[in-house]
């Protein structure tokens, strides 16, 4: 296995201090290209020159991406600088993915060779009049001698004017439906101007030098060679592919926090207002130490969604869309927060400091609708809620007992993995999600360690037990509204707002499974102040106050203990995360 650490490590130094203007990827230059719009190629290159591109390519084909999660990580290190270098690189690595899972090995092994010698890609799936619904696209590719004349137009696409190649999600059929779709790998050098056309680039509200255009195809002639997989294929390889761009743009949501968290303690750490500093201030002390502790919920939901891409394959549905769903609608409550602790200053952009923040603010947005936006991930947990709700509150013992093992691998990061196969990914989880179904016995290992703890540790782990409980408690009261629902509306409750919310409250209980099972199997694996017991206390409040939002489960002491853990991972130059990442800020 990648010693991670390690390497995270290794490029946090080639990275140097983000404040050093002289540096590779400092503050000033980052928020200069964002003022100016430019697109970031120095950027992308320095991070391609250290060998970022290598964790994007298969290992069969040149490249080093055997885990996920080293890739997930180390976009993390690269977002807390510039989520537009992030996001632009990122791109290429969802643009190949259509070729990893269904692609021949002449195309996975051309397009690896294109990656890492620095060639971009853009994956042109969305279109102007159509947003997320892919089988209303209107792109079509029809058969010619030799090979196929595709027309249409692909609209808001990432990287589509500076990339080499465009995979084009198309029509092959006309008859509608999911098998009337396929992909091509479309390469733009030799194709003529009347054929492919480049459409302007769209002025966005944040990540402001992204590429973000599109292209328009008039009889545009790719030879049989094109075809990605196998005609027809198209939906099945767009969705599997979307399972990994779920859980991989909440990379970018989770960067922007830490470098606004981080921004906002150096604030209330030396700001001194009515006789003490912010961070002395009881209610900002709070406001910060629940933002961290968001942060960690994040880490902990990501930690076994990225694992699950590898080790449950058929539940790569569920997790992927309840990461794409919770991680950036928490964390977007979070940045609200923090500009309430940093007030006016973080409206200024001007000075780096603040300007920052500012930046990491309005790039954030992107986590909350590129690749499926909120309305279609909570569709997707709607759909399978019937089923997933039935088997967490059967807890039959043969599940639960290969859930409660699942778990064990799923979040200890020492657990060995098999290599990524993400042909491996299935449509539906089909009633599995071993974080939830074990959930219960994961509270009653919380009893159990509380009752053999002492002092202040034995009433933190008491505390989580309980909390943890209470939150377990909440699947049968979905189940119950869920019943009473289908009860009431018939077959109109599968497209009822009150399913989308039921879903809603389905992944926040996720979200606590996971910050559980985090705690109980890959505790070794954490920066010692984060194994406290306070920090999952203030986790599981911050899940249970969505449901009961009077209920406090802390109280000062414990929140000036996690306030003491967030400070000094800040001091430490340590990642917002419960494994110590190093970081140079």
């Amino acid at each position: 296995m990648t010693d991670l650490i390690a390497l995270m490590g290794d490029l946090e130094a080639y990275l140097g201090d983000p404040w050093d203007p002289t540096g590779p990827m400092p503050y000033p230059r980052i928020l200069d290209l964002d003022e100016r719009q430019e697109y970031p190629h120095e950027f992308v290159d320095v991070l391609a020159g250290w060998g970022l591109y290598d964790w994007i390519v298969p290992a069969a084909n040149g490249g080093k991406a055997v885990h996920v999660e080293d890739g997930f990580n180390l976009y993390r290190l690269v977002g807390r600088r510039d989520p537009t270098s992030a996001t632009a690189m990122v791109l290429t690595s969802l643009s190949y993915m259509p070729v990893w899972i269904a692609g021949s090995p002449d195309q996975r092994q051309h397009f690896a060779d294109a990656i890492r010698a620095g060639r971009k890609l853009a994956w042109g799936l969305s279109e102007r009049g159509h947003g997320s619904d892919i089988l209303a696209n209107e792109t079509t590719a029809r058969r010619t001698e030799g090979g196929w004349l595709l027309n249409g137009e692909k609209w808001t696409i990432g990287n589509a004017t500076v990339a080499a190649a465009v995979m084009v999600f198309a029509r092959t059929s006309e008859k509608a439906g999911p098998g009337g779709y396929s992909i091509f790998a479309v390469e733009k050098d030799g194709i003529p101007e009347e054929q492919l056309a480049h459409l302007r680039d769209e002025p966005l509200h944040g990540l402001r030098g992204l590429d973000m255009s599109g292209v328009r195809l008039t009889d545009c002639f790719v030879p049989d060679s094109a075809l990605v997989g196998r005609v027809g294929q198209g939906l099945e390889v767009a969705l599997k592919s979307s399972q990994l761009a779920r859980i991989a743009i909440s990379s970018i949501a989770m960067s922007c926090v830490d470098t606004a968290l981080r921004s906002t303690l150096d604030f209330a750490s030396g700001r001194v207002i009515f006789g003490g500093t912010v961070l002395e201030v009881p209610y900002s002390q709070r406001q910060l130490a629940e933002s961290f502790a968001e942060l960690l919920i994040a880490d902990a939901l990501t930690t076994g969604a990225v694992r699950s891409l590898q080790l449950a394959p058929a539940q790569a549905s569920i997790w992927s869309s309840v990461v794409k769903y919770f991680v950036p609608t928490l964390l977007e409550e979070t940045l609200a927060r923090l500009t309430t602790v940093l007030g006016a200053r973080y409206y200024l952009r001007a000075h780096p400091r603040h300007g920052i923040f500012q930046k990491v603010l309005r790039d954030f947005a992107i986590s909350n609708f590129a690749d499926g936006n909120t309305v279609v991930n909570l569709k997707n947990i709607a759909l399978q809620l019937p089923a997933l709700l039935a088997n967490a509150v059967a807890q039959e013992p043969g599940p639960v007992t290969e859930a409660v093992a699942a778990t064990g691998r799923l979040f200890d990061p020492a657990h060995p993995m098999n290599p990524y196969e993400p042909a491996a990914q299935q449509l539906f989880s089909r009633g599995g999600d071993d974080s939830v179904l074990a959930l219960r016995s994961a509270v009653a290992e919380l009893r159990r360690a509380a009752d053999s703890a002492e002092g202040r540790e034995a009433g933190w782990l008491a505390g989580c037990a309980e909390t943890a409980g209470l939150l377990a408690d909440e699947v049968h009261r979905l189940a119950d509204e869920h019943a009473k629902l289908v009860a009431e509306q018939g077959r109109r409750a599968g497209q009822s707002a009150e399913l989308y919310d039921l879903a809603k409250q389905y992944a926040a209980v996720s979200a606590a499974a996971a910050c559980v099972h985090l705690y109980l199997r890959g505790r070794d694996s954490f920066a010692p102040a984060l194994r406290s017991p306070a920090v999952l206390l203030l986790c599981l409040e911050r899940l249970l106050r969505r449901f009961h939002p009077t209920r406090w489960t802390t109280g000062p002491a414990d929140i000036e203990a996690v306030a003491e853990v967030m400070a000094d991972a800040h001091r430490a130059g340590r990642l917002f995360s419960f494994r110590p990442f190093q970081v140079s800020w």
